[in-house]
């Protein structure tokens, strides 16, 4: 078989995390291993919840959530569904370009919430809670 006339190859970079926070890494062209933690301070929060965790008996897959927490998602993604199902009902009665913006930007205000909420679960940082109290 002959090779196609022209060839296009495509390159996929995996941008490298902070193993405790997710913070973006500087990627290092020293040699040795590379980098898993962006600042000191989260190397020894990280080496801190793998010794408690080896203590307590977890797994490296466990993860602990407070239910206060658990029960703040579940209250955003409630309003979400809410959300989808208003925007389903509406489209079906009048898909003129006016409600159509509406619904969006329903959906949206009803997503944004759960987006800062998952960002502050995958920063390894949690602020401020559904309820407003500072999460520890």
């Amino acid at each position: 078989m002959a090779a196609p006339a022209s060839c296009s190859f495509v390159t996929v970079t995996k941008r490298m995390a902070c193993a405790w926070c997710g913070r973006p890494l500087e990627q290092d062209r020293r040699p040795g291993r590379p980098k898993r933690y962006c600042r000191r301070s989260c190397r020894q929060r990280d080496f801190e919840a793998r010794r408690r965790a080896r203590e307590l008996g977890l797994a490296e897959s466990d993860l602990i959530v407070a239910r206060r927490q658990v029960e703040g998602l579940d209250d955003l993604l409630f309003v979400l569904g809410c959300a989808i199902a208003d925007v389903e009902t509406d489209l079906a009665v009048d898909g003129s370009p006016e409600q159509l913006r509406r619904d969006v930007d329903w959906l949206l205000e009803a997503a944004r919430p759960l987006l800062g909420a998952s960002e502050r679960l995958r920063g390894g940082h949690l602020a401020a809670g559904a309820d407003g109290e500072q999460a520890s």
